[in-house]
């Protein structure tokens, strides 16, 4: 029904923040439904799907993470013009955010996708798989039906995931690394940089619709899903996978916006925010792959984020769990004034963005960067950009991707 193809990640991801706000109850993971997963075969992956088919030079990679995560990764050696001679390449990492895959990258033409204009601008760009996802569903132990697959916050995103992705991308290139982010691949970005797990490694950091806080979130259906019933909550957060496209979820958010006659028909606008720059062709295609697969924890840590407006680790909830985890009875909090003052960063934010907005992006800019080295910092503010425009806006290129190029080829 319409309602099952509107769902989309960051509607999911918001509806499970707020519920979440007053539960007070102990975590814990219960037995959900785990179907089996049918993994990519050879030959079938985000490279042959849409990249080598433009006459780019693509290799299907494997990345395993210090606990145990088998990622795909993408490498697009070659734009559409081959370097002739020993040109040496700057290395990109480009990282989607939450229940979305890489592949939401390519959804425009080859002149509007952000790896595709990495590529023929010369850098050699590395697309990223988070856990969890259709191409990324691997474990050198288990597999994803097993629920033990799902127990993971976005705390071990920085701990392990992207420290296991620059350790690969440095041995095999020997240089350092540029990375772009968007949301949620901002967020783990810079909770990396303050906690100096990659800071000898990144050359440059580009932020779209960046997140750290979320207190300020500005969505008529956040209001709603906060009145939510505990109980409704607190049964969908004990599923270990969260699938936003099991029965379960869309029928719970589907009674919200019953309950409290919201026009769930257009859920995307409602929750992304007004986004001004969409293609049909690009939005059809973002609901034929899209939403993806995260697991429970990491959207319940979100949550702690915006019930709190602080940002720490994963709060197990009982201080007997946190004292065994961190051997205190509070979750350590981080302190993005960590970030050292001379990595150059390059952010890029919407006016109606109701996920990265103002109010929260302000929030991290003056709490946070007042003291970073002025040239090292760039900030940008589009006027009518939403949540979603940053991905795949179909004047990305022109507004915020040459900007991305030009920063990564600047000398510092």
């Amino acid at each position: 029904m319409v309602f099952l193809n509107l769902i989309n990640s960051v509607a999911l991801t918001l509806c499970v923040i707020l519920l979440a706000v007053h539960s007070h109850q102990t975590w814990a993971l219960g037995r959900g439904f785990l179907g089996n997963r049918k993994l990519i075969p050879s030959g079938e992956g985000l490279c042959a799907s849409s990249i080598t088919i433009h006459g780019y030079n693509c290799q299907e990679l494997e990345v395993t993470t210090k606990d145990g995560y088998i990622l795909s990764v993408q490498r697009i050696l070659d734009g559409r013009v081959k370097v002739v001679g020993n040109v040496i390449k700057e290395p990109v990492i480009v990282q989607h955010g939450i229940l979305v895959d890489g592949a939401t990258w390519f959804f425009n033409s080859l002149e509007q996708n952000l790896p595709m204009i990495l590529a023929d601008n010369g850098f050699d760009v590395w697309v990223v798989n988070t856990r969890g996802t259709k191409y990324s569903c691997k474990h050198a132990n288990f597999d994803a039906s097993r629920e033990e697959y799902w127990y993971w916050s976005w705390d071990d995103l920085v701990a392990y995931e992207l420290p296991s992705v620059f350790d690969f991308i440095s041995k095999e290139t020997g240089q350092k690394i540029h990375y772009v982010g968007h949301s949620l691949g901002t967020l783990t970005a810079l909770v990396s940089l303050a906690e100096g797990k990659w800071v000898n490694q990144v050359k440059s950091v580009a932020l779209l619709s960046p997140i750290a806080y979320l207190k300020r979130m500005t969505t008529p259906i956040g209001a709603a899903a906060a009145r939510s019933l505990l109980g409704e909550s607190f049964s969908l957060l004990r599923i270990a996978e969260f699938d936003p496209k099991g029965v379960a979820t869309t029928d719970f958010i589907h009674d919200i916006c019953v309950k409290y006659k919201l026009n769930c028909n257009d859920l995307f606008t409602l929750v992304t925010g007004d986004n001004c720059c969409l293609n049909k062709s690009a939005y059809d295609q973002f609901f034929t792959g899209e939403p993806q697969s995260s697991s429970s924890r990491t959207l319940f840590h979100l949550a702690q984020i915006f019930r709190t407006d602080v940002l720490s680790k994963f709060d197990f909830m009982t201080s007997n769990l946190n004292v065994a985890r961190y051997g205190q009875p509070t979750p350590p909090a981080y302190d993005l004034s960590n970030i050292p003052n001379n990595i150059p960063i390059f952010m890029s934010y919407g006016g109606p963005d109701a996920l990265s907005d103002v109010a929260d992006v302000q929030k991290l800019l003056n709490d946070h960067f007042q003291s970073h080295d002025k040239d090292k910092l760039t900030v940008q503010f589009i006027k009518n950009y939403a949540h979603c425009d940053d991905m795949f806006g179909t004047n990305a290129n022109e507004l915020v991707y040459n900007n991305v190029t030009d920063f990564f080829k600047r000398k510092f």
